[in-house]
This record gives structure tokens, sequence and C-alpha cells, in this order.
């Protein structure tokens, strides 16, 4: 069942939403090369203790930590290590949701460590601007379906990258998922119609190869998703709120180049 949300419960998810863009910005100047990927999750740990919020993958499914942590080829679902060091050129990727007073917000950023190929920058670039496609298409009377095809055809047709398959966006509110499903491909014109008061995720996935997937077991013996040809792997992800307004991010780290997004 989708649920649509209040204008109160948007706002509420948007004070979850800017204490986990909050999170992002502080891994900016955390994240270089030399440093123990587990600082991140400590990082993430300590911020939300420290501000009432509760990491809402702890415990979820037998997972143990507030961050996945996904490194190059590894897509997603990766469990943060101690004792892995960040290399210069490496490609992090970090999910996750938080909790704040009962509402959810979840977001995925890539960072590039320290100097980077001109692919990983690349990769980097068409990622994001392909979730941004999405968010445009995010509107009343469209369909889920719009939000897939506008970012499929930029990734694949225009830049000839792998758009992941395998794991979707999704609703979020009071849970940390909901319906409904929101894949990053699709065919436009098809899917549920969006609604105001709908809260979704959308979480393009793009592989510089193959959208294919293999799955891995970690030590922990905890599955995690790497490309299936071993090319690098890049995920942005947003929390937003379908208005009368148009989307607004409810995740958003930068309120200038986020300004029409806003609530």
């Amino acid at each position: 069942m989708i649920t649509i949300k209040s204008p109160r419960e948007i706002e509420k998810m948007n004070a979850a939403g800017t204490l986990l863009a909050n999170i992002h910005l502080g891994l900016r100047n955390l994240i270089k090369p030399g440093i123990d990927s587990w600082e991140i999750e400590k990082f993430t740990t300590q911020y939300c203790a420290d501000h009432g919020a509760i990491p809402s993958e702890k415990d979820v499914d037998g997972y143990h930590y507030a961050t996945c942590i996904s490194i190059n080829d590894e897509v997603a679902h990766m469990a943060p290590q101690k004792g892995r060091l960040l290399k210069n050129g490496d490609l992090v990727k970090v999910d996750m949701t938080v909790s704040l007073d009962g509402y959810q917000a979840d977001s995925c950023w890539a960072y590039a460590v320290g100097d980077v190929s001109d692919d990983v920058k690349r990769l980097m670039d068409v990622t994001r601007k392909a979730l941004y496609l999405g968010i445009d298409q995010s509107v009343i009377g469209n369909r889920i379906g719009d939000i897939g095809a506008a970012i499929q055809d930029y990734v694949e047709t225009q830049n000839h990258m792998g758009d992941v398959r395998d794991l979707i966006g999704h609703g979020i509110g009071t849970e940390m998922h909901e319906e409904p499903d929101v894949p990053a491909y699709g065919e436009a014109g098809h899917g549920i119609r969006l609604r105001e008061g709908m809260v979704i995720t959308i979480e393009p996935m793009v592989n510089l190869g193959t959208f294919e997937l293999t799955d891995k077991l970690d030590k922990d013996n905890w599955e995690y998703y790497v490309s299936a040809d071993g090319s690098l792997s890049c995920q942005y992800e947003h929390t937003l709120a379908i208005t009368k307004d148009g989307p607004k991010i409810l995740t958003s780290q930068d309120p200038d180049i986020d300004a029409k997004y806003l609530l």
C-alpha cells in the first residue's frame, strides 16, 4: 500500500533529510587517501548519537552497521570493514538511512578519493545527472516509468554505460522501505501515477561497463554486489517528495544548486 504523507509528515522527513545531508557534508572533509574506511562508520554513528537520530540500517536483516561503504567495482551493500584503507584514485559510495522522530530519510553519495581518473570523473558526472533527470520527471500525473525511462536513456543510449536493474529505489516514510518500487530504468508512460504527498527515493546505480551484477559474500557471510565485468560503479540517491510545486528534495546538500527543489 502506498502511503500519502501530509505536509507535517513531509516536514518531519525533511528534518531527517537535512540531518542526513549534514552527515554527507561532513564526510567530504573526512574522506581522503590513507584513512581507514571504518572512520566513515564511526563518524556517522557518532553524528547520529549527537543529534538524536537512529541509523536505520543497524540490526535490520542481520546487518550491524550504520553505513554501506562500496568502493570501485562494488555496486552496493558492502559492509564497512576495519583496516580497509582508502587509496588515491578510489571511488567510494556511502549509502545510509536515518530515522529522526520516527521519520526516515535515505541518501547515497559518491566521493572521489584524492586524484581520480577521467573515467571516474565522467562516471560520477553521468550518474549525478541521471539522478536529477529522474527527479525532474517526479511530478504529479507522471508515472513511475517516466522516471526510469529518463535515467535509462541518458545512461545507456546517450552515454553507453550500464544502468543497473537488480537494485531499485522505493517509497519511504515511517518505514525505511515502502511502496512503490522506483526502478532507475523503465518505459515512459508505464507504472503507477505519481500523486501529491508521495515520498520516494531515486537511486541510479551506473556501471562503466555492463549493467549486470554479481553477488558475493564478505568474511561475515553478508551478501553484497559488484559489477559483473569488474568495471567501476557509481551511485547517487536522494529522498524527495511529490508536491503541487514540483519535486522537493529532502536530502539536499546544496541550497544553491537545489534551490528550485527545496521546500
